[in-house]
């Protein structure tokens, strides 16, 4: 390998480390934000909350590798939907999520170790997500419906 070869082949690796270290601290100001918004909306900061990230890939095959990477790591996998974006495109997209506090060192490990297994398998990390979760709601007074007999 030439000298020169050798070099470009660094400089590339080195822009695609300061590309991947750029994308990671935009998803932790993501997720800053994200907790923010829901605390300052009046969201329970001692609920659990089902974090859901999004993926996205053009190959349906590479998407189902990542879900099932990702159901191996302790997640739970919705199911694969197709939408079709504003060019036209259509992409194959499925959640992965896990049952969380709304901690963002936590959040954040997660974020990272699932955008490192998007980019191995070579499919899009579209981010994360959850919902508003009421500390007024108690599970408690819902009272189960008793089922009827048949007669």
């Amino acid at each position: 390998m030439s000298f020169k070869k050798a070099l470009t082949e660094q400089q590339i690796s080195t822009e695609n480390l300061l590309l991947e270290k750029k994308a990671v601290a935009e998803q932790r100001a993501e997720t800053h934000s994200i907790i923010e918004e829901l605390l300052e909306d009046g969201s329970d900061p001692n609920a659990l909350y089902e974090i859901e990230h999004h993926f996205s890939a053009k190959d349906f095959k590479l998407l189902e590798k990542a879900a099932i990477v990702a159901f191996k790591l302790g997640y739970e996998v919705h199911d694969a939907e197709e939408l079709e974006i504003e060019d036209g495109t259509v992409l194959m997209c499925c959640d992965v999520y896990r049952d969380s506090p709304l901690d963002a060192e936590l959040i954040n490990k997660q974020v990272v170790q699932l955008m490192m297994l998007t980019e191995k398998i070579g499919i899009n990390y579209d981010g994360w997500g959850t919902f508003f979760e009421d500390p007024n709601y108690d599970d408690a007074e819902e009272k189960p419906v008793e089922p009827k007999a048949l007669h």
